[in-house]
């Protein structure tokens, strides 16, 4: 019985069910670096896709959470379109299960196509292991996974 109550504690903590809670640190009409090699330089956040919040809540993101972005600079071809994307750095520090907190020098993020896949094939700079851990194909890119 012991058993079942600490698993239910862990979930209420919210460390099982749907993987830890992390520090959200980007809300819509921030400015993300680019991360990958798609010819983008500058995203601007839009919405977060699957947010579910309360009224008048500004819906916020994290590393790992899955983004709408618009273009801001870039090459011409990829200026003011809107795609999809997830986030790979965040300035604002988390903390990991372990007790370590984590801090990255920019917000970024790595252009997808909506079934998952990467559009470019690189990613400049460290990856944050949640966003490797959930997302394969971004992790499979990356050179460095912190």
């Amino acid at each position: 019985m012991a058993a079942k109550a600490k698993q239910r504690a862990l979930i209420a903590k919210g460390m099982l069910s749907h993987g830890e809670k992390l520090s959200k640190g980007l809300i819509p009409g921030t400015v993300l670096k680019c991360a990958d090699n798609t010819g983008a330089r500058s995203l601007r956040l839009i919405q977060v896709i699957g947010y579910k919040g309360r009224l008048r809540r500004y819906p916020s993101a994290s590393v790992g959470d899955r983004i709408t972005i618009s273009v801001r600079q870039g090459t011409p071809e990829m200026r003011h379109k809107m795609f999809q994307a997830v986030i790979v750095r965040q300035r604002k520090p988390y903390r990991r299960i372990d007790g370590v907190w984590i801090q990255f020098e920019d917000n970024a993020a790595a252009i997808i196509t909506p079934d998952g896949e990467m559009k470019g094939s690189e990613i400049r700079g460290p990856v944050a292991r949640e966003a490797a851990e959930r997302w394969p194909r971004v992790a499979s890119a990356a050179r460095t996974i912190v």
